[in-house]
């Protein structure tokens, strides 16, 4: 049973990880591979409102992605966009990350590699992973304006979609650790971190809630 004070700080981690920018036109967006085919769906929809011109999905597989994506994550999500009316000509695939620093810097390779001019992107995640995806940006590609995006969700609506309310919050503890060790070891930008989602995260961590964790000197 998850208490009504975990709940109250997961809450606080989970905004606290969505940027909250609004959309605009964009040079292309960067869909980043995970489990979550709303980051598939989020970047058709900006291509389907003219948002952007162009789209490139990126990521491999991970441990919880290989049964549901043999392919590749970024193959899943090019298959889920064309179904929903991307044209194949709009999507650029790069299939090899397994990392979010390699989610930017492979596909920047890929544009450099395509002679695509680069000024802004949509960089669209899953919703808790917002801040990590623009911290990572940020330090890896300077000079680019990124705008977040996700799928338009609250934390009980997400937590439904994955039907493991644990699982949840022990990914918004993982990703919110990464924030704090990460730009220490120069994998992304510093973001500070108010002091009542820090509390609200020692308490989570205090209560278990550590699966994701990792060890300080484990690299991204």
């Amino acid at each position: 049973m998850i208490s009504v004070q975990a709940w109250e700080d997961a809450r606080l981690v989970w905004d606290y990880h969505q940027m909250h920018h609004v959309p605009k036109p964009c040079s292309l967006a960067i869909g980043l591979g995970s489990h979550d085919l709303s980051v598939a769906t989020t970047a058709a929809e900006a291509f389907k409102a003219g948002l952007v011109p162009l789209i490139v999905f990126t990521g491999a597989n991970s441990t919880t992605t290989r049964a549901r994506f043999p392919d590749g994550e970024a193959v899943a999500y090019r298959e889920h966009a064309l179904k929903l009316g991307v044209p194949d000509t709009a999507i650029l695939v790069e299939p090899t990350a397994t990392n979010t620093g390699q989610n930017i810097t492979c596909s920047r390779q890929l544009l450099e590699t395509a002679g695509v001019d680069v000024s802004s992107v949509l960089l669209i995640s899953k919703p808790y992973e917002q801040r990590r995806a623009y911290a990572t940006a940020r330090k890896l590609w300077p000079g680019v304006e990124f705008v977040c995006a996700s799928a338009p969700m609250e934390l009980p609506e997400y937590v439904d979609s994955i039907g493991d309310g644990r699982l949840v919050i022990d990914m918004l503890v993982g990703a919110l650790q990464r924030l704090v060790i990460y730009p220490q070891q120069g994998f992304m930008i510093k973001q500070e971190v108010p002091e009542n989602v820090m509390a609200a995260y020692e308490r989570l961590c205090r209560d278990g809630f550590t699966s994701r964790l990792v060890p300080t000197d484990t690299r991204h």
